[in-house]
């Protein structure tokens, strides 16, 4: 910084034309690096300082502007800075309001939580800019309750969103939330409601906190919002910015010597407040006698030697059908003993589950907890895959029937596709018969944890299934000797998989998957993916994938990223389960309307999952090409 003396006039428009034209090339880290910490000493105490670098940014041309801006904005070490060296630039300047109220906030969302709290802070540091602090906040909170936004936009940018939202709660003055309680009221309510819709639990997550945060501000008295959530970094994240933490608060350490004159100066607790958190609590004399007569002082009862009474556990499967059908709350340790038991009577007694197949079906279809017993989900859930496993076809129909009748729950619909999917999964792999030659060796099959969500699992699926195409040339690999079985699945997997997608466009009174109940359609999508490709080397199998291949492209538009990643995986498996003849034979045409559709998906796709499942996609078709191309006619 040069020094002009004689105190003449002078003109910095130039050293600001310089200034923008580096900053726009992309040279802002090297050159404001240098300047903005040899300004900020400068404008500490100087005014004249202060008003030569408002100048230097104001006369920065308009093209060049958010380049400049940004610079300082992420140079900056906090707000107070930034407001020294900016000043009122974006009441002066609409190119810099733009950028600062619109571009960073809304248009980009790849800055850091500091750019964003530098950039809210300096709003909130001058009267004149604190207006623009309060129409941030409302566009934001608009932006945040659209349910076109919410749907169509990245969870990254939705988190960048909620920062932004958070950090505005935290800059408000409680006359400012006085001026505008009813806006952010019917904000939180549509927002909360649209991200609570969402198949994705991040962005569940997120409305919970930011509708918590909201909630806070505008009720000071009353009562909260409160969700119950799993608390993780991102969440504690996003609470801690509703709590403003001052950087120019921090207290530096002292010597010793000098520890005394630092105490000196701390405010005092007064006396009683300081006994309050310290003495310990009286207890009344009405406490203290109700103590004294008490039964402490009866001698209890030996319990030593007693046993506890084993509730015997029916050994039939019709006695099991009373037990659970039965009202009389005599029976319910009996009931808990049959729950736990049901699941290995069912699979020793395969005659007698097959009389009643379909009635104990629907008995565990309908059964709910009578009692707090562990495990009751899981075990219902162990027992409905065994009555599947042991009589597939009539059991497949009736759950497949019910999938879309009237009078159920959503969380029973999900239950059926999550059975479907075990079932499909056991009745599929091979059972291990023989010894482990090594220690470690990996199982062929897929393993789906009971009690899970099934649909989480297909990107492992087509991970294995590609591992297993792919030969690898080692010494010692461990590996199990497996006894030779047939595929049991492969003459049921029609059953399974053609019920389900039949039926997905007809809206009921109470369900309507292209509708309000898209978390449902979501995993239907997932379960017909993971049926697809448990049905490899089956004789349905390519009637299965031209369905499949119908379904798809009809939901392919489909504005829940959810459902358009289960679409994406259900490609996924038709391509590595029907055979590749088969593929070019029957479904040549849709094969390369579907290609072109997955490149628009890898290239506009707002969600990266689906854009990374696209590109996926696109490589096995590229070796299924390679692999024809390689075979001589």
């Amino acid at each position: 910084v040069c020094f002009i003396p004689g105190g003449l006039d002078c003109s910095i428009s130039f050293v600001s034309r310089v200034l923008g034209k580096v900053c726009v090339h992309g040279r802002q880290k090297e050159i404001l690096g240098v300047l903005v910490p040899r300004l900020t000493d400068l404008t500490k105490s100087d005014c004249i300082w202060q008003r030569i670098c408002w100048r230097l940014v104001e006369c920065v041309p308009d093209r060049w502007m958010e380049a400049v801006v940004l610079g300082f904005v992420q140079q900056a070490p906090g707000a107070d800075v930034l407001s020294r060296l900016l000043g009122n630039l974006v009441v002066k300047n609409k190119k810099a309001q733009f950028v600062v109220t619109q571009k960073i906030l809304l248009l980009q969302y790849g800055h850091t939580t500091a750019v964003l709290q530098n950039l809210l802070g300096y709003l909130s540091l001058d009267g004149l800019r604190r207006t623009l602090l309060l129409r941030v906040l409302q566009e934001l909170l608009e932006t945040w309750s659209s349910s076109s936004a919410v749907k169509h936009s990245p969870a990254e940018q939705q988190l960048y969103i909620s920062k932004a939202i958070l950090i505005c709660l935290s800059h408000l003055k409680e006359p400012e939330i006085d001026s505008c309680r009813q806006e952010l009221l019917m904000s939180m309510m549509e927002g909360m409601k649209c991200h609570l819709d969402s198949s994705l639990p991040q962005l569940q997550r997120l409305g919970m906190v930011v509708a918590e945060s909201i909630s806070l501000k505008i009720n000071t008295e009353g009562p909260v919002l409160k969700f119950e959530y799993e608390e993780d970094d991102e969440t504690r994240e996003l609470k801690s910015l509703l709590v403003q933490t001052p950087s120019f608060f921090v207290v530096p350490s002292l010597p010793d010597d000098e520890s005394e004159k630092a105490d000196a100066a701390l405010p005092l607790v007064p006396e009683s407040n300081e006994k309050s958190h310290t003495a310990a609590p009286v207890m009344p004399d009405e406490e203290s006698d109700a103590e004294l007569d008490s039964d402490d002082d009866l001698l209890p009862y030996d319990t030593s030697e007693d046993k506890e009474l084993k509730i015997k556990a029916p050994v039939y499967i019709r006695d099991c059908i009373e037990v659970l059908t039965g009202s009389r709350s005599e029976d319910v340790d009996k009931w808990e003993a049959t729950v736990k038991a049901l699941e290995s009577l069912v699979r020793k007694n395969p005659a007698a589950t097959r009389e009643v197949n379909v009635e104990l079906a629907k008995i565990l279809l309908h059964l709910e907890e009578k009692t707090c017993i562990e495990g009751f989900v899981e075990l219902r859930q162990r027992a409905q895959v065994a009555v599947l496993t042991t009589d597939p076809i009539p059991v497949a129909e009736y759950l497949t029937s019910q999938f879309y009748s009237l009078n159920y729950s959503l969380r029973q619909r999900m239950d059926i596709l999550d059975i479907l999917v075990l079932a499909a999964q056991e009745l599929s792999c091979p059972k291990f018969h023989g010894k482990t030659k090594h220690s470690g060796a990996q199982k062929p099959c897929i393993q789906l944890p009971l009690g899970s969500d099934s649909s989480k699992d297909w990107r492992r699926i087509v991970d294995e299934r590609i591992k297993s195409k792919t030969r690898r040339f080692n010494m010692g690999q461990s590996h199990v000797e497996l006894a030779s079985r047939p595929n049991e699945f492969s003459s049921v997997a029609g059953y399974f998989f053609f019920p389900l997608i039949q039926h997905f466009d007809r809206p009921l009174t109470t369900f309507d998957l292209l509708g309000e109940d898209h978390l449902v359609l979501g995993r239907l999508v997932h379960t017909l993916a993971i049926l697809m490709y448990l049905a490899v080397n089956t004789v349905a199998v390519t009637a299965m994938g031209k369905a499949l291949l119908e379904f798809v492209w009809a939901l392919r538009f489909h504005t829940d990223s959810y459902v358009r990643q289960g679409l994406l995986s259900c490609i996924s498996s038709l391509l590595l389960s029907v055979p590749t003849e088969q593929i070019l034979a029957d479904m040549a045409e849709e094969l390369l309307e579907t290609q072109s559709w997955l490149g628009d998906v890898m290239e506009k796709d707002p969600d990266g999952d689906c854009r990374r499942l696209a590109l996926q996609n696109l490589l096995l078709m590229e070796n299924l090409k390679k692999k024809l191309e390689s075979v001589p006619s």
